[in-house]
């Protein structure tokens, strides 16, 4: 089967919400259903045109699914993309998915004119770090977040 990779669309809310939820798993997180639904809400809405998201299909059966924001920075004239969730199904990992994935990401940000795409994860994602380290660069940049 060939891979399809598309933008959601509102009949994608119950696929979308299989391929959330082993994301926030993998990430041993838990949302408030108020902050998925709005999340999914967002994604849809054209009053949020900055917040993306792509969902992969093998055949009709989604298989992973990334989100990616543009934002304005104080380092570039244009907006950057940041891609903030990336997910593949774990049945089907290995498949170059994920690669696939990120690098529909880059071709949207092309297509708006981005200069940079970036995106963080966890130190633990050794097996996210290994296709990160082929499509990417990594920086020497650390995160901090507001305590509380």
């Amino acid at each position: 089967m060939s891979l399809h990779i598309r933008p959601l669309q509102a009949d994608d809310h119950v696929q979308w919400q299989r391929l959330w939820a082993i994301y926030l798993a993998y990430y041993e997180t838990a949302l408030p259903e108020e902050v998925s639904a709005t999340t999914w809400h967002r994604l849809l809405n054209a009053d949020h045109p900055h917040i993306n998201g792509l969902i992969a299909l093998e055949g009709d059966e989604p298989v992973g699914m990334v989100h990616y924001i543009f934002h304005a920075s104080t380092f570039e004239l244009a907006d950057v993309c940041y891609l903030e969730d990336l997910v593949v199904q774990p049945e089907s990992r290995g498949k170059s998915y994920g690669r696939a994935l990120i690098e529909a990401v880059y071709a949207a940000a092309d297509a708006a004119g981005c200069p940079s795409v970036y995106w963080m994860t966890q130190h633990f994602n050794a097996v996210g770090r290994r296709l990160y380290d082929r499509v990417g660069e990594l920086t020497p940049f650390i995160r901090y977040d507001r305590p509380g």
